[in-house]
């Protein structure tokens, strides 16, 4: 069964490479049909990910060994990923992209890697699906092949390379320990002599693909540059092969705490989620502001991992609060992305796409009655008493609600520059367009029956339930009021021009970390070209002079044609003479 999921998506992709290298009306009327129903390809992998009894399964003369499993971290991940490119693979057809067959083939290939890296139960079958879907990646970024594009298809090119070095350090210093399959391998870390190497190595490899601050900067320059229906897989599922990577081989749970490292991702998370939401809301574009709120939620489950290294009594809540978060993450930022291609292209009513794009808006703050609100809850009940790194007396879970305030101010700002944008309602397919609402309207229902079946160790709250839903409606209020506050001092004439309050994204641009070294890197070439100037004038300053003063070689030229005259010679050799002749009378020569 397993087979033909990966298989069909493979054949498929085939088919239409093929339909693409030949002219003619045909082909092409074959290949538009084949990448219109390219969806139907996904099908299979999901009727298995639900029916899978969770066995291994292995195939022996398949890349050195392939080994697969379904446990319950990955199976809600394969089915987020079918529901996501399903609904990608069938907005292509509609989109303004370019060269749609190229994308769907592409989006394809990326499936199957990407539903590969979920189900992988030994190191190397894990290392080569997550390879082979890192660098597959780079064609839906660099697909409108627009400088942008291109610019942020180098960036993200370079991070892959950076961490995928790093996993496969970890990987190889892993299986010198004499462990291969996935699920041995947190304990073997635990007790290696070369844990905090491994670690280190793993949080860098796995960190880059999470987009894990300072390491995110391809992330924000990515999403705008790809088409809508391929950000919405960046953001949704392949972010979340990072997470699965940080999930399957830390040692969660494993031996003693680690101070360390826990301390180091829940920092590293904090911050994130602080500067994400900072520097979006200083952003006009609707894509890039959804990008830095993925920075910040990728944040969130980062925090969740950090926890359970401090307190590995927690790890089995953190981890299934870790899973249902990165479900509801997934389906909303997903449906977010989808909305705005249905906004710009489709002919349904604006109301008919404002409705659906606000409930999924309102579920990403984490308000009552949607998916975030139950996956913000229970990821906040999961962390007990865990405290934050260096203050014992503060509650990680007192913090983390004002990850909330943060994201409403984003979706906010993401609301206004929405409003900005002209709908051009010239292309759209009802069916795919009822599919994406119904994934922003309905998200709410597979999340929670995500964590009830997690229960316990997850706490889940009752929809209507008066504790539950103040804790988590505060800061999705208060971000509200934020949000008002600024708009009410942006629309006052002392304020028009006022860059913060009117931002256009050149206060910090796309990439952020990157723009800085880039700049940095341009200041200094531009400083060395300058000194090289300056000592190339000097330097023909100096052989000018030379070249017009006396010359030496002059002299010495005058020298040698007075010598060379006999007279001189001769008078010359007779004073030596003499001068010899005094020498030996005084006595000098002997003793």
């Amino acid at each position: 069964m397993w087979t033909l999921s990966f298989v069909v998506p493979l054949l498929v992709a085939a088919t239409i490479a093929a339909l693409s290298l030949g002219a003619g009306e045909a082909r092409a009327r074959a290949r538009e049909l084949v990448v219109q129903y390219a969806w139907l390809a996904v099908v299979p992998t999901g009727i298995v990910a639900s029916l899978d009894d969770g066995a291994l399964k292995t195939v022996d003369w398949m890349l050195f060994g392939t080994a697969i499993r379904l446990d319950e971290v990955g199976r809600p991940l394969v089915l987020l990923a079918v529901i996501l490119y399903g609904i990608a693979l069938a907005f292509v057809p509609r989109s303004i992209s370019e060269r749609p067959a190229g994308l769907n083939g592409f989006l394809l290939l990326c499936f199957t890697a990407n539903v590969g890296v979920f189900v992988a139960a030994n190191l190397v079958t894990f290392y080569l699906v997550f390879a082979a879907m890192s660098f597959l990646g780079y064609a839906i970024v660099v697909h409108d092949r627009t400088t942008s594009a291109r610019r942020a298809g180098a960036v993200y090119l370079v991070m892959t390379v950076f961490g995928e070095s790093a996993v496969l350090g970890a990987f190889l210093l892993i299986a010198s320990e004499g462990v291969t399959d996935v699920i041995s391998v947190p304990a073997a870390v635990a007790a290696s002599d070369a844990r905090d190497v491994i670690v280190a190595l793993l949080i860098i490899g796995f960190g880059v693909k999470a987009g894990m601050i300072p390491l995110h900067v391809w992330l924000p320059l990515a999403h705008p540059a790809a088409p809508s229906p391929a950000s919405a897989v960046l953001s949704g599922v392949m972010l979340k092969a990072g997470i699965i990577g940080l999930l399957r081989f830390l040692p969660l749970g494993e031996g003693a705490a680690e101070p360390l490292w826990g301390g180091l991702l829940v920092t590293l998370a904090l911050v994130g989620g602080l500067l994400a939401a900072v520097v979006g809301v200083l952003h006009d574009n609707p894509k890039v502001i959804l990008a830095y709120s993925s920075i910040g939620q990728m944040g969130f489950i980062t925090a969740l991992i950090g926890a359970a290294l401090l307190e590995p009594a927690i790890a089995p809540a953190a981890i299934a609060a870790a899973v249902v978060y990165s479900v509801a993450h997934g389906l909303i930022k997903g449906a977010l992305f989808f909305s705005i291609q249905v906004w710009d292209l489709s002919r349904a009513p604006t109301w008919a796409v404002v409705v659906p794009q606000t409930v999924a808006a309102l579920g990403l703050a984490g308000a009552p009655l949607t998916a975030g609100f139950i996956a913000k809850y229970v990821s906040k009940e999961s962390l007990g008493d865990v405290a934050l790194p260096g203050l014992p007396v503060v509650a990680l879970a007192d913090i983390l609600p004002w990850f909330a305030v943060g994201s409403t101010v984003l979706l906010a700002r993401f609301a206004i520059a929405m409003s900005r944008r002209t709908r051009r309602r010239t292309a759209g397919k009802p069916i795919s367009t009822a599919a994406w609402a119904v994934l922003a309207l309905a998200a709410a229902a597979p999340v929670w029956w995500l964590a009830t079946g997690f229960a316990p160790p997850l706490t889940v709250p009752g929809w209507f339930s008066p504790g539950p839903v103040v804790d988590q409606s505060w800061p999705f209020l208060l971000g509200i009021a934020l949000a008002l506050a600024a708009a009410a001092l942006a629309r006052r004439p002392r304020f028009r021009d006022a860059r913060l309050l009117h931002p256009r994204g050149d206060i910090v641009p796309e990439g952020d970390i990157v723009v800085l070294l880039e700049r940095a890197a341009g200041g200094t070439m531009r400083g060395v070209i300058r000194a090289s100037g300056v000592l190339g004038a000097t330097r023909d300053a100096l052989v000018e002079r030379v070249r017009r003063g006396p010359s030496a070689m002059l002299a010495i030229d005058g020298l040698q044609a007075r010598l060379g005259s006999w007279v001189i010679s001769g008078a010359l050799a007779a004073a030596a003479l003499a001068a010899a002749l005094v020498f030996v009378a005084m006595g000098g020569g002997g003793s």
